[in-house]
């Protein structure tokens, strides 16, 4: 690149790289709200927390990078316009196509990161996510108790607790127990723990008693300065992770195994997401050039192109929800899909052709060369 096309790139890649961190924390605040659960109702550390916090940024900007494009283009586009730089680009004898290259490389630059971010990194990332999930779900401790609720974590089984403080001590626990002999048994505890022994999880009660009642109705009672409860038998040893489409590699995508069920159900979908997968990144390209239509498709004017970035600004979120929409059609006709790719590159076919519409006029000025009038003075 030339020395103005280098400094046209670092006007536009610090927009850029700033609308793509706030448009990104932004949505991390949300997504952060959302699994605040995690913390509160599982009782999960912070370092889980964060994880999957973490863990969600690929998808979130997959969605958030060809905005924070399309907007960091129109801001610094639009200075350099008003400040008429650009207009001097244009009268030391650069091409609109010299003029532009500068943001095109920075939204290919972009495509390629959302391309490769999308076929492995984001599917990587779902999947720990959804594993991560499935350890929560499976996580004894976040589903025996919760506090201030009576909760059925097995059959024949009712618990209740009434707090657990930050140590992950429980609070004044009520356990019954129906049993196999037709009879009952209640545990209640002042202080319980769970804790693991021998690779199976027991919750060990503290300064409690039992009450069993047999099947022809006695009664036994016994207190307790520490007793082990197994919990074993509420491990779900037989349920199996799966992998959403979301969450699917590409190849798994395009060649699904037909031999399974749910694969040959969901075939459509998967197809459909695994064309999103390439059409997506298109759209770094297409709201880069949209956005250089807003700002170089009509005439200069001192007074700005505010009227003019607020329609392609409209027409551009129309582009993009029309995307999602294809996307959701697509799961029902397969032919549909070349409509995810005819979207974008419709998108960026009118840009350029805005941007190209108007050319730059170098007019000849023939000037008449008249001679110069005598000076008759006074000798």
């Amino acid at each position: 690149m030339r020395l103005i096309e280098r400094y046209l790139f670092r006007q536009l890649l610090g927009p850029t790289l700033l609308a793509t961190a706030a448009l990104v924390a932004l949505a991390l605040l949300a997504r952060s709200l959302s699994e605040f659960d995690v913390l509160v109702e599982q009782r999960q550390s912070a370092l889980v927390f964060l994880k999957i916090i973490m863990l969600a940024l690929p998808q979130l900007l997959a969605i958030m990078l060809p905005l924070a494009l399309f907007v960091a283009a129109l801001v610094a586009l639009n200075r350099l316009h008003t400040e008429q730089e650009i207009v001097v680009c244009f009268a030391g004898g650069m091409s609109r196509w010299s003029v532009i290259s500068p943001a095109m490389r920075l939204a290919v630059i972009a495509a390629l990161l959302s391309l490769v971010s999308g076929l492995w990194l984001q599917p990587w990332s779902a999947r720990q996510i959804r594993e991560t999930s499935f350890e929560i779900k499976a996580d004894v401790a976040s589903t025996l108790v919760q506090p201030g609720q009576f909760t059925e974590p097995g059959p024949g089984l009712t618990v209740y607790a009434q707090s657990i403080d930050r140590d992950n001590k429980i609070q004044n626990l009520f356990i019954h127990q129906d049993l196999p002999n037709g009879g009952a048994s209640t545990y209640s505890a002042r202080e319980a723990e769970i804790a693991t022994r021998r690779g199976e999880p027991v919750l060990i009660m503290r300064h409690g008693s039992n009450q069993q009642f047999s099947r022809q109705g006695v009664l036994q009672y016994t207190s307790f300065d520490e007793y082990t409860f197994d919990l074993s038998s509420m491990v779900k040893r037989d349920e199996l992770l799966h992998y959403k489409i979301s969450d699917r590699y590409p190849h798994e995508l395009f060649f699904p195994d037909l031999t399974q069920e749910w694969e040959q159900r969901n075939k459509d979908k998967m197809l459909a997401e695994g064309h999103s997968r390439f059409a997506s990144p298109l759209y770094n390209i297409a709201l880069m050039t949209m956005a250089l239509a807003a700002v170089l498709g009509g005439s200069f004017s001192r007074m700005g192109y505010g009227r003019r970035i607020a329609a392609v600004g409209a027409a551009a979120g129309i582009v993009r929800i029309v995307g999602f929409g294809v996307q959701a059609a697509c799961e029902d006709g397969a032919w549909l899909n070349v409509l995810q790719y005819m979207v974008p590159l419709a998108a960026m076919w009118w840009g350029l052709s805005q941007i190209f519409r108007q050319k730059v006029s170098r007019r000849r000025a023939s000037k008449s060369i008249k001679p110069a009038p005598a000076w008759t003075g006074a000798a």
